[in-house]
């Protein structure tokens, strides 16, 4: 038998696996256990400052800012790209989810970033 930890998704599994002759290997999965605490970030992106918008634009995937679009104080229409990001080698535009003027940008272009991050904020 050889035993493998394996992590899915932040969760930690302990895994058992006989070895066998020439049928499939048998798999006995342990439960699991917490996965060890992530170091925090090094550069986390600061709070928005008590002027922001109260409308956030925050990323739909994980990746890296390629470019910033719009400026604070722009005005922008809904659909309008404020903030280019590459992921997976595409560059995907986060749109303004309705009219209004962008009240802070977040971000800069190199931060990494996670889903569901706050790119910008609108007014």
């Amino acid at each position: 038998m050889k035993n493998y930890t394996i992590t899915v998704n932040g969760t930690v599994y302990d895994v058992t696996v006989e070895e066998g002759g020439a049928g499939s290997a048998p798999v006995r999965a342990a439960a699991p256990k917490a996965a060890p605490k992530a170091a925090p970030a090094a550069a986390a992106p600061a709070a928005p400052a008590a002027g922001a918008g109260s409308i956030e634009v925050k990323a739909s995937v994980p990746g890296k800012v390629f470019k910033v679009e719009a400026a604070a104080g722009q005005a922008v229409k809904a659909g309008d790209a404020i903030v280019i990001l590459e992921a997976m080698k595409m560059e995907i535009p986060v749109v303004a989810p309705q009219d209004g003027t962008v009240a802070s940008i977040n971000v800069s272009v190199g931060d990494a970033i996670e889903n569901g991050d706050v790119l910008a904020t609108m007014n």
